[in-house]
């Protein structure tokens, strides 16, 4: 009887939602920290016993991918332990710092801390006789998915529940609806978070943070404070965690006092590598596919460490690279310039060539968001999510650009990686780039009602013809159906209409895009 080799594949969520539920920079740095950590030590308890496929590279830390893939039996119970050790073991470094560091306060959280390392992830497993089969089995397993957030105090307060304020007297019996004094527990609060920033940039308890780790007047849910306190170097190092470098926290506010109103931009990119799924499986299918998965899963991490290292630190900084997705955030120092629209554009032509350097053949999708300096974080990394997607669904291969304003309201447009270029081809009448004559044509035509496409009976060969005029042969190809198609992102199941509709939106949105972009 021939033995057949067993493989396990685990993964646990959530991951996204984890990272993405982050108020500050620090925040995001402290989440990608925080997974990546837990994932090493699942692979590295697998070691043990087993051959560990994926993720490869496992005593690199930073950016280590959260679905792992073994050669051999790691059992469900095995991941669950070791998991929920490692995350319980932050937890209570955190918890005990800060114990430690005010040691005058009557702590009453110890069941909200409780709860956070029992109820804080979903842990998903399945084993099959081949690759294929144990990762198909992990992906059929997450869509039957049955864990939520619990909210165990009861309350729908944002001052409870999960999201509830981390603070001594958290869990405490005064704490009762019935009980509580709302104005003394506000400024227990403050005073609570004003002590704790002091400890933190170590200066006397009266003095006036910074704001290095707290904004003013910020107020922390528990697995919130986690992630500030993991980016601490002396908690990280206690854990045995990547230690966050020379970190500093985007300033977006005003420049100067005269300078009222000029809160700054700040750009934000959110990849992912195109069908990593379907690649996977091929290699999956090969004769010796444990190797090739081992190889492709070593030239992803390599160029995720490559990417955070050599991206160049004067207009921002890379958040995670794991693999085949990354995150970052491009930005300049408080004492510094503002990074501008168009310098942020010039990096993001480039990011296609730094891909190609992991010499895989999977492709590349990517969200990118251009933001108001008022825009919230969580807000921003939503659009980039979203953005991310959209490039996908127009045909992977593809770049999204949003640009949000301060009220909320955006524009966007989508655009293959090798025509990216056309918005350096612009030419106004007199042969030049100012994006304003092309902008207020547009505004001029839409307002008159020329691209109306509410008509059945409406063709864009006046958009692209008014497209042609500033865009000198570009606008023609565009009556090449494949052309179209390719550029425009619609499908073969669109009608006439349909197909017009998108392209139109296509131009006009490339030129306001162009437009914002240029100032």
């Amino acid at each position: 009887m021939v033995n057949v080799a067993k493989y396990t594949a685990t993964t646990f969520a959530p991951v996204q939602g984890f990272i993405e539920k982050s108020r500050k920079l620090r925040d995001l740095y402290g989440a990608s920290l925080i997974l990546s950590y837990l994932s090493q030590q699942l692979v590295k308890e697998a070691e043990k016993t087993t051959t560990v496929i994926s993720p490869a590279l496992p005593n690199v830390q930073k950016g280590m991918p959260n679905r792992i893939l073994i050669k051999g039996e790691f059992s469900q119970s095995q991941v669950e332990k070791t998991l929920l050790s490692a995350w319980k073991g932050i937890l209570q470094e955190c918890r005990t710092w800060i114990e430690k560091k005010l040691p005058d306060y009557k702590y009453f959280w110890d069941r909200e801390w409780t709860n956070w390392g029992n109820h804080a992830w979903e842990i998903f497993w399945a084993e099959g006789d081949s690759i294929q089969a144990a990762m198909d089995n992990l992906e059929t397993r997450k869509l039957s998915r049955g864990w939520t957030a619990v909210n165990w105090i009861g309350e729908s307060s944002s001052l409870t529940g999960t999201d509830g304020i981390a603070f001594p007297g958290l869990g405490g019996v005064e704490r009762k609806p019935k009980n509580r004094q709302w104005t003394i527990e506000k400024d227990d609060i403050k005073t609570f978070y004003q002590r704790l920033a002091c400890v933190l940039e170590n200066l006397p308890q009266d003095a006036e943070p910074e704001g290095k780790f707290f904004a003013l007047h910020e107020k922390l849910s528990i697995p919130e404070l986690v992630k500030r306190l993991v980016t601490l170097p002396e908690i990280a190092h206690n854990l045995g965690m990547s230690k966050l470098e020379s970190f500093s926290e985007i300033y977006r506010g005003l420049k100067a006092k005269n300078e009222e109103g000029k809160g700054r931009w700040t750009g934000w990119f959110m990849g992912d590598g195109d069908e990593v799924g379907k690649h996977l499986k091929k290699l999956a299918e090969l004769e010796n596919g444990d190797d090739e998965l081992k190889k492709f899963s070593q030239a992803m991490r390599l160029w995720g460490k490559d990417f955070t290292r050599d991206f160049p630190q004067e207009i921002g900084r890379v958040v995670y690279a794991g693999g085949d997705d990354f995150l970052g955030a491009i930005y300049r120092e408080k004492d510094q310039e503002p990074i501008t629209a168009k310098q942020a554009f010039a990096w993001l032509t480039t990011l296609p060539q730094t891909w190609e350097k992991h010499d895989q053949k999977i492709g590349l999708s990517v969200g990118f968001v251009w933001a108001g300096s008022s825009v919230p974080q969580r807000d921003i990394l939503k659009h980039c999510r979203e953005a991310e997607k959209l490039a996908k669904s127009s045909g992977r291969g593809r770049v999204t650009i949003r640009i949000v304003f301060n009220s909320g309201q955006y524009v966007q447009w989508t655009c293959p990686w090798n025509y990216l270029d056309i918005l350096t081809k612009y030419q106004d009448r007199e042969k030049q780039s100012n994006w304003s004559h092309i902008y207020q044509d547009l505004a001029q035509l839409q307002s008159r009602r020329a691209f109306n496409i509410d008509k059945k009976t409406f063709s864009e060969k006046f958009a692209i013809e008014f497209f042609n005029i500033y865009f000198p042969g570009e606008g023609e190809k565009l009556l090449n159906y494949e052309h179209a198609k390719y550029l425009v992102g619609f499908s073969d199941e669109d009608d006439s209409y349909e197909r017009a509709e998108a392209t139109v939106n296509w131009i006009s949105d490339l030129i306001k895009i162009g437009w914002h972009l240029s100032n």
